[in-house]
């Protein structure tokens, strides 16, 4: 029979209860221990917890960051498309310009823009990627400064000139700084921040055309112009934030510098020296001192197999991108809208700020689902939904012209246009032609791409309107129907897809013809990325 009350102690034993358990106090005493010090690791833990996910949302704040920054130079190229749209109609009426010299004065700035992305390509691996952004935006606001105060179009081609060179670099640059900051998983959606600023720009120039179209008409566009230059203090400041590329660092032999920019861009030690050794050793035959910018023109220009699928693949997309007519869309939008029944410039404007906002909000979507969807099916939605939305616009404009109904499917045809842009062939193309290059030509290959990229977009700017006289504005949104069906059959031929790949892995990626059009390749040994 058990005890039946309290609790008795018998030299090193306690005698419990009614079930005669017995205990030994040191093992109590043990376990105390024990207690004590699981409870101490336990704390221990989640402390360590707690300081990594502190230091992970610190590095992920720091490279968005880097990555809005390293964009802003592409608001002043969304300003520009965006604000150039309405007050040509101001300019017109104010300086007397012909049909022949808005075009021109439209399309001139793609046209230039390639010298400046040339020379970006060159310059940024010279100076580096960061100082190239702040050149790229010093010619840039000086151009803008000179269109607002030119009294004549002689003036205004001067300033516009100007304006084209600084964009051409800025159009380069940003895509690459960003590819080569990012840390893998976040690459496609980072990579797409100069697509978003764009947008973010084209909807303020057409807020501004809008707000200011109430001023006198020599006064209201240079108004709207020089309104462009206010991103040039963010960008000032975005110097003393922004760190150089770890990936030029390498490649200057400034390794130690580089290996403090990815320990504040990628979140554990562990990532930072793998990313590190990766780099290294992709770098190996590109360091600038023993790999000239005359043998890179040369591989770009005499590629071998997998050199040239990465050239059909980056600059084929830049040019869809462009040939497709979303810039003809966004700089005539009044144009269209006019063609479609709208009349009074305030109204066209009001429509252009529809248009504006659907491309912005889009593109935010975007950026959600570029690194968890793929690269590839938002291209597949993005193509598709252009070409049916073009045929619908060329429909609407050639037979339901001049009726409410005729207007607002215009409106919608238009918007739907560039929301199917925004949401895919817009950003996906500056994220892949920015990371498929490999590391000694991706500076210089990355520049031909935007070259490709300006001159499509000023070819059709500067001719947009002579062929809508020839064909009617209907017949040219048919013409871009078609170009736009067959960039579908381009992406699903030509373009791989490399969510998930580190930028040395992907260069392995187009190695292999089948794996090139498969877009899957076993990521294996790193070295097979250097040539022997």
């Amino acid at each position: 029979m058990g005890v039946e009350v309290g609790e008795e102690e018998d030299g090193g034993l306690i005698l419990k209860g009614k079930r005669n358990r017995y205990e030994r106090m040191d093992s109590g005493f043990a376990a105390e221990e024990e207690d004590d010090a699981d409870a101490g690791a336990g704390a221990d833990d989640v402390g360590s917890r707690r300081q990594g996910e502190i230091k992970n949302s610190n590095t992920q704040k720091f490279v968005i960051a880097c990555a809005l920054f390293a964009s802003l130079n592409s608001v002043l190229l969304g300003y520009d498309v965006g604000v150039m749209s309405g007050a040509i109609l101001f300019m017109k009426e104010d300086l007397n310009l012909t049909e022949v010299q808005l075009e021109v004065l439209v399309g001139i700035l793609s046209i230039i823009s390639l010298l400046g992305s040339l020379a970006g390509g060159k310059t940024s691996d010279a100076i580096g990627r960061k100082w190239t952004i702040a050149l790229a935006a010093v010619i840039f606001q000086s151009g803008a400064a000179i269109m607002s105060l030119a009294s004549s179009f002689t003036v205004l081609m001067i300033g516009r000139l100007l304006a084209g060179i600084g964009i051409g670099f800025g159009v380069m640059i940003a895509p690459v700084y960003i590819a080569e900051i990012s840390p893998t998983i976040t690459r496609g959606r980072l990579t797409s921040f100069p697509e978003i600023c764009v947008n973010l720009g084209i909807l303020l120039g057409y807020i501004s055309n809008y707000a200011f179209s109430g001023l006198p008409v020599h006064i209201s566009w240079r108004v709207m112009l020089g309104v462009g230059i206010l991103p040039s203090v963010f960008i000032g400041f975005a110097l003393f934030v922004i760190p150089e590329s770890p990936r030029w660092l390498v490649m200057r032999n400034r390794i130690d510098e580089a290996r403090l920019v990815l320990a504040k861009t990628n979140e554990s030690e562990r990532e930072v020296e793998m990313r590190l050794s990766e780099i290294q050793q992709a770098a190996r035959f590109a360091n600038v001192e023993t790999y000239d910018s005359k043998a890179i023109w040369r591989e770009l220009l005499n590629p071998t197999p997998g050199v040239r699928r990465m050239l059909i693949t980056g600059c084929g997309i830049q040019c869809f991108q462009q040939i497709t007519g979303i810039d003809a869309t966004v700089y005539y939008s009044p144009t269209i809208f006019k063609e479609a029944g709208i009349k009074e410039k305030t109204q066209l404007l009001a429509a252009t700020v529809a248009v504006g906002f659907t491309k912005t909000m889009l593109i935010l979507i975007a950026i959600f689902l570029i690194d968890k969807v793929g690269r590839k099916p938002l291209l597949y939605v993005s193509t598709i939904g252009m070409t049916v939305c073009l045929l619908g616009l060329s429909v609407t404009l050639a037979f339901m012209g001049n009726g409410k109904v005729g207007i607002l499917l215009a409106i919608l045809w238009v918007c739907g246009n560039v929301a199917f842009f925004s949401v895919g062939i817009g950003p996906v193309c500056w994220v892949v032609s920015s990371e498929i290059f490999p590391l000694r030509l991706r500076a210089q290959a990355s520049a031909l791409g935007a070259v490709g990229s300006r001159v499509s977009s000023g070819v059709v700017t500067m001719s947009f309107l002579s062929v809508t006289r020839m064909i009617t504005v209907g017949g040219t949104f048919f013409l871009f129907a078609i170009i736009s069906a067959l960039s579908v059959i381009f992406v699903h031929k030509c373009v791989p897809e490399t969510k998930g790949k580190s930028l040395e892995q992907i260069e392995m990626l187009f190695q292999d013809e089948k794996e090139w059009q498969g877009g899957e390749v076993e990521l294996g040994d790193a070295e097979r990325l250097v040539p022997k």
